[in-house]
């Protein structure tokens, strides 16, 4: 089992900046998968980035590779979410997830699923 902690939500901004991190229980291991994902009131909950613990390759979601940055420090435990020049329709609640194994990008393809943090883009 492993527990997955989200901090650094908050107001910003439209074209400011935020970085979330998530934090894992324990060392999670090469072959493990964490993600990003962003559900807002009345939207489905999609993707937002994700990386690979073993070698850090990533995904990221269309039109957000460039202003967004997923990364990970494997002796902290912790993977971040750098977002730069945000805009309203980044307003939503960010989860964490993990699972074992590759990068995937659908929610139900992962077990372990923090408590999420809203971020609020303000116009």
């Amino acid at each position: 089992q492993v527990q997955l902690v989200e901090s650094g939500g908050g107001l910003v901004q439209t074209g400011g900046s935020l970085r979330l991190s998530c934090t894992a229980s324990r060392s999670v291991g090469g072959n493990f998968a964490m993600a990003w994902f962003r559900q807002a009131p009345g939207n489905e909950r999609e993707v937002v980035a994700a990386i690979w613990w073993f070698d850090s390759s990533t995904y990221y979601k269309e039109n957000l590779k460039g202003r967004f940055t997923i990364s990970r420090d494997v002796a902290k435990n912790t993977m971040y979410l750098e977002m730069n020049s945000l805009k309203a329709e980044a307003t939503a609640v960010y989860s964490c997830a993990g699972r074992t194994g590759n990068i995937m990008t659908l929610a139900r393809q992962y077990e372990y699923w923090g408590r999420g943090t809203q971020v609020t883009v303000s116009s």
